[in-house]
């Protein structure tokens, strides 16, 4: 640790700040135009790479490799405005977070195009031709092409700046940044504009990953990586602000740079890793900018999307119909066992599915009724999982112990990161609740003595008694019955309908005496604690919990399965968690390319039902009713 260390690391952080800017700028710019959270825009940065490095082995290593980085970015651009004109553009009136699930449908068919056209293996790309060496800086050697690097950010953040202000098509992007229906209304053919910017916005992004070529391998797993670091800048620099995601960019990539150039340091003699902090910092940064400044640190406060102010359709208290089929699917459920001992996979199949089922229906409980959408919610589902298992193994608690404490465990937690969540809406809250999901997944992963880090716990099972699969179904349909059960009635009670009151009209509701905020508190934690017991459950069938309980995908699982069932609906978050899982084990048992099929149908799905399977059938439903009381 020295001063041409540190110096040889900021110029690190530079040459990754650069990359990091450019699929940051594209995402910032879409979703300030569009304001559709693009959870695929790091598959194009995935994508450019790989298209990189397929062009420079058809253009050759030499004079061909600058043109062929170029090709990539174009290829990308225009791969962009296909999916902006068959996919996007059908979904722009439908709710915004549909629009969020269409997109996480795309990550799943473009992964797997990508595995089908270049495999599995990681493709390394040849060196820059004339930027191949390196250049002494006080006395150790920087690579020449991290230096052109460092350049390029820069050099695209002015043309952007260019191309937004001293263009004509750069002042309708900015206007319709402030105002998209003042541009439609003067004229502007906006679906075009759509078009242009999100082209725009994919072309940066593959210029991104083409860019890395010369540095890292082309991998399967960059798309969701990326997203996540693109994300965090957008949000830190302001939604739509493309010097704040420059600015941002840099934050975090000199903060990254200078963790690594501190490595293991004494602490009032306790031995702190700032290495490993590299998997956590950017979300470290991004909740401390949100609690302080929501808006971003070059961002505005955002004015009030097309949705604001119109309240949610209402939840209707179960009916006799509801309340008779919900009778007929527990007596069934009670009587699947016997009826499938031929084939006890599906007794597993069942668990797994009544899991989900609870774990969706925590995460419904604070996104319909509070409006509160949480891209984090596998913190609570992770947290219950660990604390049963940590209950067991190291305070030997029996295991019916630990399964009733795990979900306190998770409801704490909640009580923790809600006091902060709540404070903020929309796009905030979820990025926040993103952050919170990402610092526990951290340390969790990286806890070896503790938590057993990467490898997990082992060895979690349950007490005798339960140790047949038969006997834990039933266990588990028991409590996953009286939880759904619990929060349905809660929905429905003067706690719930102050939930949807905050929902609808934060002014009005205070104005009656409601404390919006502490009853989303409320919700929060008692969102937390479902989702502990669901985690506990699943740790105590699996045998065993890991860090993925806690990651990023498990939370967009359960985003999938609450807009997949339908967010207005009492049954949707478990039609949709019933829907993903089986979609999801019968389509991978099927097929190597099990996420390009299993993203076609929720696209398709998407589009059949914008409103979700169970939300479709209601509509149904209500057009029948109503019209046989216009008839009678």
């Amino acid at each position: 640790m020295n001063f041409s260390g540190f110096v040889v690391q900021l110029l690190n952080g530079l040459a990754g700040a650069s990359s990091l800017f450019l699929v940051a700028a594209g995402l910032s710019l879409i979703f300030g135009v569009t304001r559709i959270v693009n959870f695929a825009h790091g598959s194009f940065y995935m994508i450019g790479i790989y298209v990189a490095y397929s062009m420079v082995g058809w253009l050759g290593t030499g004079l061909g490799f600058w043109p062929a980085l170029l090709l990539a970015a174009l290829a990308v651009g225009v791969l962009g405005a296909v999916v902006e004109m068959v996919l996007l553009r059908r979904i722009y009136r439908a709710p915004e977070l549909f629009q969020l699930l269409a997109t996480f449908a795309l990550v799943l068919v473009l992964r797997d195009g990508v595995l089908w056209l270049w495999g599995a293996e990681e493709l390394l790309g040849p060196r820059a031709p004339g930027l191949s060496g390196s250049v002494m800086i006080l006395g150790r050697q920087f690579p020449t092409y991290d230096l052109f690097l460092i350049v390029v950010g820069p050099a695209v953040l002015g043309l952007l700046w260019l191309l937004l202000t001293r263009t004509r098509w750069g002042t309708l992007v900015r206007a319709a940044t402030q105002d998209r229906e003042m541009v439609s209304a003067l004229g502007v053919n906006q679906a075009w504009l759509f078009t242009a910017v999100f082209a725009l916005g994919a072309m940066l992004a593959g210029l991104g990953g083409a860019l890395q070529l010369p540095r890292e391998p082309a991998n399967l797993e960059m798309d969701l990586h990326t997203i996540g670091a693109a994300f965090v800048v957008v949000v830190v620099g302001g939604m739509g602000s493309i010097p704040g995601a420059y600015v941002a960019a840099l934050l975090i990539a000199e903060l990254k740079a200078i963790c690594i150039w501190l490595g293991l340091v004494d602490v009032f003699g306790i031995p702190v890793s700032f290495s490993k902090l590299t998997l956590v910092v950017e979300f470290l940064v991004m909740a401390a900018v949100l609690v302080l400044r929501p808006w971003g640190l070059m961002g505005k406060p955002q004015g009030a999307s097309r949705h604001a102010g119109a309240a949610e359709a209402p939840l209707r208290p179960p009916g006799l119909p509801f309340m008779v089929g919900s009778a007929v699917l527990i007596l069934l459920l009670v009587a699947m066992p016997p009826l499938t001992t031929a084939s006890p996979y599906i007794t597993v199949l069942m668990i797994d599915l009544m899991i989900a089922a609870l774990f969706a229906a925590s995460l419904h409980f604070i996104m319909g009724p509070a409006g509160m959408h949480s891209f984090g919610h596998a913190a609570y589902f992770g947290l219950g999982a660990y604390a049963a298992a940590l209950l067991m193994r190291t305070l030997n608690l029996p295991m019916e112990a630990a399964l009733l404490a795990a979900p306190l465990a998770a409801g704490l937690g909640a009580l923790l990161f809600g006091w902060f969540a709540v404070r903020l809406s929309g796009v905030y809250l979820a990025m926040l609740t993103l952050a919170f999901a990402q610092i526990t997944w951290a340390v969790v992963y990286q806890w070896d003595d503790f938590t057993g880090g990467s490898n997990g716990l082992t060895g979690v099972w349950p007490s005798a008694w339960l140790a047949d699969k038969t006997t834990y179904y039933y266990l588990t349909l028991a409590l996953v019955v009286v939880g759904v059960i619990a929060l349905r009635r809660m929905l429905f009670s003067p706690f719930g309908y102050a939930m949807r009151a905050g929902r609808d009209s934060v002014l009005r509701a205070d104005a009656i005496g409601i404390d919006v905020k502490r009853v989303q508190w409320m919700a929060f934690v008692i969102a937390g604690v479902f989702a502990g017991l669901a985690g506990a459950l699943f740790a105590f069938s699996k045998g065993s919990i890991s860090p993925e309980a806690i990651a990023v995908g498990k939370s967009v699982d359960g985003l999938v399965m609450v807009l997949l069932g339908g967010l207005q609906t009492l049954a949707g978050p478990v039609v949709g968690a019933v829907t993903f899982t089986w979609l999801h084990d019968t389509v991978a048992r099927s097929t190597d390319y099990w996420r390009a099929l299993l993203g076609a149908i929720i696209l398709l799905l998407v589009l059949l039902f914008p409103q979700g399977i169970a939300g479709f059938f209601r509509q149904i439903f209500d057009r029948r009713r109503d019209a046989g009381e216009v008839r009678s």
